[in-house]
């Protein structure tokens, strides 16, 4: 599994990083949205960002969260145009985002939900080279599964930039993975076709080729970008490559259903007003 972050003294930290990250972990604890955190930081300040990003993911571990795995984002075009970014990012998956296949979310338990549809991969091998390669994740894949990223942001409004979305670690909310483990063996993951209903009607289509080319090149990014920072991906950690289509915006009573060819399908609901829990 992913190494977990060094830690830093609380004084190593810049007070800039730790503001930012002070208001975004509360902005988490009470369920209200904050102004944008790009405020802090220069424009296009991402060493910042991911260092707000990080302190926040050390305070998880402190309070007993599990790492499990990383998600790349801003992968799709579409999604990129929707939120004015160019370029994707990465955030740290807990096992505590795991929401079961047909489950169902509680109402309130996100701020501003959307939801897209992604191939997830799940490891077999350690990924630790600086300049990885497609045959090294091939080699090091042990099956891919359908999933949903449930995104949220603490921001208010989505009012983002690529500074904000990395600082909020890359504006991760839950995750829905398929039961059904499917070896790579065979299958072209650009060739995929994507499509997501939200109560039966299509909201959401697309391929993988429409995920930085293919899943695969997503998570030779992730790869290289992780072990160019000490801290690559290991065996057993769940890589959620990025969407395939566009987000669809999410309120209590939906429920949401994506098919990816050659690897089946994955469902959630969002509980209705009152569905606390």
């Amino acid at each position: 599994m992913s190494t977990p972050p060094d830690r830093v003294h609380a004084d190593a930290v810049p007070p800039a990083v730790a503001k930012a990250a002070d208001v975004l972990a509360e902005a988490t604890r009470t369920r209200a949205a904050c102004p944008p955190v790009r405020t802090f930081f220069d424009d296009g300040d991402l060493t910042s960002a991911y260092a707000v990003q990080q302190l926040n993911v050390r305070r998880g571990l402190d309070v007993g969260r599990r790492i499990v795995g990383r998600k790349i984002g801003l992968t799709s075009p579409a999604v990129q145009r929707q939120l004015g970014v160019e370029q994707p990012d990465f955030g740290t998956l807990f096992a505590d985002m795991a929401v079961p296949d047909g489950g169902e979310v509680a109402a309130g338990r996100l701020l501003q939900p959307k939801v897209e549809a992604e191939v997830a991969l799940v490891l077999g091998r350690d990924l630790p080279d600086r300049e990885c390669t497609v045959v090294d994740v091939l080699r090091a894949v042990d099956f891919a599964l359908p999933a949903l990223e449930i995104v949220d942001s603490r921001v208010q409004g989505w009012d983002i930039s690529l500074v904000d979305t990395v600082a909020d670690n890359a504006s991760s909310g839950l995750y829905v993975l398929g039961g059904t483990p499917v070896p790579l063996t065979g299958i072209d993951l650009r060739a995929v076709t994507m499509t997501m209903t939200r109560h039966g009607g299509t909201v959401s289509e697309g391929s993988g080729a429409d995920c930085l080319g293919g899943p695969l090149n997503a998570a030779v990014w992730l790869a290289s970008a992780l072990a160019e920072r000490g801290d690559p991906l290991r065996a057993g950690d769940l890589v959620l490559t990025g969407a395939l289509g566009p987000m669809a915006p999410a309120a209590p009573g939906d429920v949401f259903e994506a098919r990816i060819s050659d690897l089946g399908s994955v469902r959630v609901g969002f509980a209705k007003e009152g569905n606390e829990r």
